[in-house]
């Protein structure tokens, strides 16, 4: 039996969980890839289904849910809007309330972060966001698990999230869902995000649904913005569904490329991330993302280990 309407526990925002939740969130990530690493067979998902559905293209989305959910012991329909009534004439709500009576959850990456609302509203079971124009939460969570990684120390309990408190991430490029959900991630863990975007570009308080502007500072120049950060990150230039702009961004954005001065100005031990996919020589120089201090090959991997913990969190509660 699917679990109450009253019980279901959505995705959609990085807002949508509490900092004690992403604690035990990247505590589960981390003992899920331990496991992962030493070949340990783990299967708590068992006989669970997972539907993708993809309005937006995507390698790294697809391949770590569909990855994740097998190695979880699940199964996993793939649906686009070629090949299912979503791309036709059936309302969302519609497709909501068939989708999830069939399956255990559903991840979407699409445009609109209506769209993503509305399905949510009307399913019986959790619903992820795989990306969104407004939103990428599933990208942060890795990003964030990734630096502490890298950056945090392990206790009894875990990373130690009080590691974040007072960093500083530099966000250099477009305001984009990427910008707004770090805004976000600010202000729940505590860190700020030194934001650059070229004029017209800005990232809207309003649309990242921030409350506490003291989250983040606004630059007009990037190397301004970069200076003592703590985790320097960009994303390309012309996102999906944008690619009509593409001659007028790459116009805007040419002083927005992360290169080696930008990183010199950040703090010795800083380090790079990008989402990817990257293009070298624009939104950053071949020598950062390939550079000692790039960390973005662990980051891309790390989308597989936190989506794990995280369809385990809404589908079997807390462990332990």
């Amino acid at each position: 039996m699917k679990p109450g309407r009253s019980l279901i526990k959505h995705y959609l925002q990085f807002k949508d969980l509490r900092a004690e939740e992403y604690a035990y969130l990247f505590e589960r990530a981390r003992i899920i890839k331990q496991r992962f690493k030493n070949y340990e067979k783990y299967q708590p998902l068992s006989d669970r289904t997972l539907a993708m559905i993809f309005e937006k293209a995507s390698t790294r989305t697809r391949v770590s849910f569909e990855a994740g959910m097998y190695q979880m012991g699940g199964s996993v329909v793939h649906l686009t809007t070629g090949d299912s009534q979503l791309g036709r004439s059936e309302p969302i709500e519609d497709s909501a309330r068939v989708i999830s009576r069939m399956v255990d959850l559903v991840m979407i990456r699409t445009y609109e972060q209506t769209k993503i609302e509305r399905f949510a509203a009307h399913s019986r079971v959790p619903v992820i966001n795989g990306l969104t124009n407004e939103f990428h939460p599933c990208q942060i969570l890795a990003d964030l698990f990734t630096y502490l990684e890298h950056r945090a120390s392990l206790g009894a309990k875990g990373y130690d999230l009080a590691s974040l408190k007072n960093r500083v991430v530099a966000w250099v490029g477009d305001g984009n869902n990427m910008a707004n959900t770090w805004l976000q991630a600010a202000e729940i863990l505590g860190f700020t995000v030194h934001v650059s975007t070229p004029s017209g570009y800005e990232v809207d308080p309003v649309v990242a649904g921030i409350r506490n502007q003291d989250c983040y500072r606004v630059f007009d120049d990037p190397m301004q913005a970069c200076a003592g950060a703590d985790l320097v990150t960009t994303d390309v230039w012309t996102s999906m569904g944008f690619e009509a702009e593409n001659a007028v961004r790459q116009d805007a954005f040419a002083n927005w490329c992360v290169n080696a001065e930008m990183m010199a100005v950040a703090k010795p031990d800083a380090l790079f991330m990008h989402c990817l996919p990257a293009h070298r020589g624009e939104e950053v120089s071949a020598d950062v993302i390939d550079g000692q201090q790039s960390v973005v090959w662990d980051e891309a991997e790390n989308r597989l280990h936190v989506q794990k913990a995280l369809m385990e969190f809404l589908l079997v509660g807390r462990i332990g």
